[in-house]
């Protein structure tokens, strides 16, 4: 029974969510139920809410940092899933690679997020017609491919970020070769310039530069190791 927190309107921004049950996507064998046991909150959800950015398609359930308890896996899903496995979803949850048979050269890249044939966590819809619901909810459903296991040093409510937030300064990072004999400028130290600034130390960065228009972000993101 998949349940959630449904916003009906972009009156839902306003909180006025109503907790009740939807019909996930038709299931493949290609894809994993999630019980959800963390979800972030990221200004998108909100946008969505809100018909910010589109209008959205109503019903809808937000959020897409998503982490909680494999507890079914279809007997072709990708990622060797099994129950009871702690897994985090993103923003993402499909691409080209389930409806051809040669990825396209993004996806050869790893950066499915390019992709032409990409599908949001929500609204979707996926390849086969059907609507994506987020992560305000009881359970998740989709492709295994697009599910990530969690290590057990990571505690779960710390890696929901990680799963959108996270992977978005991680992901230039990565791309650009930053490590030792590199240095990191990150503009803004909001929810994306902390990990900005943790993730390019961690990655051996000589030297990480903070800017920021506020100087009350000066010691905190000394702290950080800017």
């Amino acid at each position: 029974r998949f349940q959630g927190w449904i916003g009906h309107d972009k009156e839902s921004v306003n909180g006025k969510l109503v907790w009740g049950d939807f019909e996930p996507k038709r299931w493949e064998e290609t894809d994993i139920d999630i019980k959800i046991t963390h979800c972030g909150m990221c200004a998108s959800d909100l946008h969505t809410l809100s018909s910010g950015w589109y209008k959205s398609p109503y019903p809808i359930v937000v959020g897409h940092e998503i982490v909680g308890r494999v507890v079914r896996v279809g007997s072709k899903a990708v990622g060797n899933h099994k129950v009871g496995d702690r897994v985090g979803v993103g923003c993402l949850t499909d691409c080209c690679m389930s409806v051809q048979d040669k990825p396209c050269d993004r996806c050869v890249e790893r950066q499915e997020n390019y992709c032409l044939k990409s599908r949001w966590t929500y609204p979707g819809p996926h390849h086969n017609g059907d609507k994506g619901w987020g992560g305000y909810a009881t359970h998740h459903r989709c492709p295994g491919r697009f599910a990530f296991k969690i290590p057990d040093a990571i505690d779960s409510a710390q890696a929901a970020t990680l799963m959108c937030a996270g992977i978005t300064m991680y992901a230039p990072l990565k791309h650009n070769n930053i490590g030792s004999g590199k240095s990191v400028g990150i503009v803004g130290i909001g929810g994306l310039g902390h990990y900005g600034v943790l993730l390019a130390k961690a990655m051996g960065a000589d030297r990480v530069v903070a800017i920021s228009r506020k100087r009350s972000n000066r010691d905190e993101a000394l702290a950080l190791g800017a």
